[in-house]
């Protein structure tokens, strides 16, 4: 079961545009593309097979080529950026006509087309729309209109754009009267790619203190930005620190249409609409700890504000020297009598640059076996 499977069981018109990147069954591309959205639960699909740095480049729709990849493009870098930076892209085929810098706002095009029909014809169904913008993941290619609108390079006016478009999808519902009745979530699968040449030469910190990027066991690898609005319901301006996860969606969505998950869906999903609504006490996880795995095997598990993460270094892109990328993950070796992990307080510290895995090791001991138990368990949702 998936949230749009969930929703379409009850009632709902679901509709996904945007990067899938879960895989299809490919075997030529004249021939359906089976296992995407379409066969998880959406009624219908817009969008490309993963990254649009990843080839083959296509549109998708339903579970359809809309053209082939029959051209071919090559291998692109910018200057003055990492390899992996920039406006890069991998060769390989590309659809004839597709170019990847329209692929941003054409997604926000299909996006205000699906809100809009669904105003004039299906008004009396309830609609999820997910949204699955391929951006600012690279390449970066924001449109001559938001070139030099921020002081961070490609890279930031590339966001400039992304929140350009999101306007776009908000005045959308805006003009089809659906804003005051839509449970609307913003946020993003990972931290970004950003080194600390970029900050030192932009003065931007992609991660606002947090230490590390993507892939990285660090918090700047996965602590995203999550916001949700609901009027009426969701207090403006609110805040929650519990600790909540992506998993948590299904659970939450099907306690927000009033529905009974069945009992193999959504083995590691809680509920969070309490803490969205604001009944939920802070002081009261609204789920058990959170365990994340990064590269190369390394393992780390959130309770309460301890974390711990059972290697030393990034466990992911993060090199010592503040560089990184895909090549082999940054491990440190274990010295005579020192840390074989690394444990942080995020309450006292959430840079993570105090590690007291050897000043607690009641705690080491008590997350080791949370840990172990957790990853034992068929299922954590109760």
């Amino acid at each position: 079961m998936t949230i749009a499977s969930l929703l379409k069981l009850n009632g709902y018109r679901t509709s996904m545009v945007g990067k899938w990147h879960l895989g299809f069954k490919e075997n030529g591309y004249d021939k359906p593309l089976l296992g995407g959205p379409v066969d998880r639960g959406f009624g219908s699909y817009f969008g490309i097979r993963a990254s649009t740095d990843i080839p083959p480049y296509f549109y998708i729709r339903g579970n359809q080529a809309v053209a082939p990849p029959t051209n071919h493009i090559e291998a692109n870098n910018s200057k003055n950026w990492s390899p992996i930076q920039g406006a890069f892209w991998r060769a390989g085929g590309i659809a004839p006509g597709l170019q990847l810098k329209d692929v941003l706002p054409r997604f926000t095009d299909e996006a205000v087309t699906v809100i809009e029909a669904h105003a004039k014809s299906d008004a009396d169904k309830p609609l999820m729309l997910y949204l699955a913008y391929p951006a600012p993941h690279t390449p970066w290619l924001p449109s001559p209109k938001f070139q030099g609108s921020s002081k961070a390079g490609m890279y930031g006016d590339f966001l400039v754009m992304v929140d350009a478009m999101i306007g776009r999808v908000l005045k959308a519902l805006d003009k089809a009267g659906m804003s005051e009745d839509t449970l609307l979530f913003f946020t993003s699968d990972n931290g970004p790619v950003w080194y600390d040449a970029d900050v030192k030469r932009l003065g931007h910190d992609s991660t606002v203190g947090l230490r590390g990027m993507k892939a990285d066991a660090w918090e700047g690898g996965h602590r995203v930005p999550f916001i949700a609005r609901w009027p009426g319901k969701i207090r403006a301006g609110s805040l929650s620190n519990q600790t909540i996860c992506f998993t948590d969606m299904l659970a939450t969505f099907a306690a927000v249409v009033d529905a009974q998950l069945p009992r193999d869906a959504g083995p590691d999903s809680f509920n969070i609409l309490p803490v969205l609504l604001g009944e939920q006490p802070e002081a009261k996880p609204i789920r058990g700890p959170l365990v994340i795995p990064a590269r190369g095997g390394v393992m780390s598990i959130r309770s309460g504000h301890w974390k711990l993460i059972t290697g030393l270094g990034s466990g992911g892109f993060s090199k010592p020297d503040g560089s990184g990328g895909f090549s082999k993950p940054n491990y440190i070796k274990p010295k005579p009598g020192g840390p074989r992990g690394q444990l942080y307080h995020l309450g006292n510290d959430l840079a993570e640059t105090r590690n007291l895995y050897l000043e607690r090791p009641d705690i080491v001991k008590s997350l080791q076996a949370k840990l172990e138990q957790i990853r034992n368990l068929p299922r954590t949702r109760p």
